[in-house]
């Protein structure tokens, strides 16, 4: 890959988490005009002054991060359930509407939201985050046939396993019961590195990859395949 992002101009939410100081680099990398917005877009109003700060943009990466609750599913009240979905949930049809409405006006553009496989495999200690993650994927699937007629693309990457400061900080992956788990689980055998994550999301918004509709891509080592 070279420059596959030449001359677009990219917008990637929550920069500073997550995934977003490795998509931040290899996006800039592939010669994006990069707009990394720090910003939570999580209050009513944030997600939709994110996109118009931005101005005309080609590629929108829905980049949202929260640390994940570990309660069990008895035992998870009613806050942490809304806390969760307005963190990671309802921010995204925001997003996605305000950008596409752009999109569509000057001919098409990309949007991928970075997810989680989480969503894809059961975990314990996780309905909450699970759940939200989902719905993320879901809508993703459904908006996604709406607006590729309109030469929007909506995709997105459903991760696990991949080295971000987020959910795997280094002392997590120090830990020998993470190691032993890691082992265990991930038929890679390993973290997928930042970097490999962020060069497929760069295909994914690149010109090469006009194919895709409403995909969900696992990128989690073979921790589940779809």
């Amino acid at each position: 890959m070279h420059q596959t992002l030449a001359a677009k101009r990219v917008l990637i939410t929550q920069a500073d988490a997550f995934m977003g100081p490795a998509l931040c680099e290899v996006f800039a990398e592939q010669g994006a005009q990069l707009i990394a917005n720090a910003d939570s877009p999580a209050a009513p109003g944030a997600a939709e002054r994110i996109v118009a700060e931005a101005g005309p943009i080609d590629v929108l990466v829905v980049n949202l991060a929260l640390a994940a609750p570990t309660t069990p599913a008895i035992e998870v009240d009613d806050d942490e359930w809304r806390a969760v979905f307005a963190a990671l949930v309802d921010p995204l049809p925001r997003l996605v509407r305000t950008a596409a409405r752009g999109m569509v006006a000057r001919g098409g553009g990309r949007i991928l939201v970075v997810g989680s496989a989480s969503a894809l495999r059961g975990m314990k200690r996780a309905s909450t985050y699970s759940a939200a993650r989902g719905a993320q994927l879901a809508y993703v699937q459904a908006a996604g046939v709406e607006l590729a007629p309109q030469n929007v693309q909506l995709n997105a990457i459903a991760q696990n396993f991949v080295d971000n400061p987020t959910y795997f900080p280094p002392e997590v992956q120090a830990n020998p019961r993470f190691q032993a788990r890691l082992a265990r689980e991930v038929p890679l055998g390993r973290l997928v590195s930042a970097r490999e994550d962020a060069l497929f999301a760069a295909y994914l918004c690149s010109d090469a990859a006009a194919c895709f509709v409403g995909q969900v891509f696992p990128v989690c080592g073979g921790w589940v395949t779809r």
